[in-house]
């Protein structure tokens, strides 16, 4: 299968590798060297379009795809405006249910083990990831990165898969409340966020930073019948039930996520059975999700900003 994969940077360079690691003929074109018209010409000679841009570009890309009849690959997260998200669900309505939204943290074993557990007696949930901005790259500054902006930046966006695996556990969430930490030199980029939700079985938050020293990710689920504490930093995962706590063996090999998405996306597009993950982030599927992402983002209100100084 031809695959063309827009966005050469670290994502889409992943993708490109992964899709040849998979046998797939793929070809990597730079958006800053082709531009609009040099990527939408490209996709005359491919079956399938992985859509590794910056967020805020990625409307005429899907809608031309979608309009060729292509299966789109369409990194995370789908728009971080409610209005966008609506206009890119319609223009791709034809091929959604064979294109796949960038939802990797869904082929997790402890994501699939959580989704796949009784979580009928949860009453409050707390999901938390976040780490020093500074510290993920080597020669790496933020000042120069796609996370700076203030339309389409900031942590709430960059590391929504936390949002997503809110809506996996617990369909319907509504946003009630955002709460934000700006700094100075970055006006609207959120460098942390608190995200208030609730349906109506249970309530809880999703929080995430770019300033906490160590890498933290951890998931706590409160139920009156058992607690998950699930940290994905330490890959210790424990169930807590009355007769006392049994540890889950559920290891990761990071990239295994990227393959296994990607070789969804490819048996999508080429209409062949897919792994049968239950969660497969189908685009179709996947839209309560970016649904969530845009009204979060939107609601977004600002309490206070950080001193830490920020390259």
């Amino acid at each position: 299968m031809r695959v063309l994969v827009i966005g050469s940077g670290s994502i889409g360079r992943r993708h490109h590798d992964n899709l040849q690691t998979l046998g797939a003929a793929s070809r990597l074109v730079s958006w800053r060297a082709a531009g609009l018209d040099g990527a939408v010409a490209e996709m005359d000679q491919t079956d399938a379009v992985v859509i590794a841009t910056a967020t805020d570009i990625r409307l005429p890309l899907i809608e031309a795809a979608a309009a060729r009849g292509l299966p789109i690959y369409v990194e995370k997260p789908l728009a971080f405006r409610p209005a966008e998200v609506e206009a890119i669900a319609a223009v791709a309505a034809p091929v959604a249910d064979r294109s796949m939204l960038g939802l990797m943290l869904r082929y997790h074993p402890a994501v699939r083990a959580l989704a796949a557990a009784d979580l009928s007696d949860v009453f409050q949930f707390a999901l938390t990831i976040g780490h020093d901005v500074t510290q993920w790259r080597e020669n790496w500054r933020f000042s120069e990165s796609y996370a700076a902006r203030a339309d389409g930046g900031g942590v709430l966006l960059d590391l929504c898969h936390e949002l997503d695996l809110a809506v996996c556990l617990f369909p319907g969430l509504q946003v009630t409340r955002v709460e934000s930490i700006g700094q100075p030199d970055f006006p609207g980029v959120d460098f942390a966020s608190r995200i208030s939700l609730q349906n109506q079985g249970c309530v809880g938050d999703v929080s995430m930073d770019y300033l906490t020293p160590r890498l933290h990710r951890r998931t706590i689920l409160r139920g009156h019948e058992r607690m998950h504490d699930f940290d994905f930093a330490t890959q210790t995962y424990q169930v807590v039930e009355s007769e006392g706590p049994r540890q889950l063996d559920l290891p990761l090999e990071r990239n295994a996520m990227f393959l296994d998405a990607m070789r969804d996306f490819l048996a999508l597009a080429g209409g062949l059975p897919t792994s049968g993950n239950p969660l497969i982030p189908r685009l179709d599927l996947c839209l309560p999700s970016a649904r969530l992402v845009a009204s979060a983002w939107a609601a977004r209100e600002f309490v206070g900003v950080i001193t830490k100084e920020i390259p």
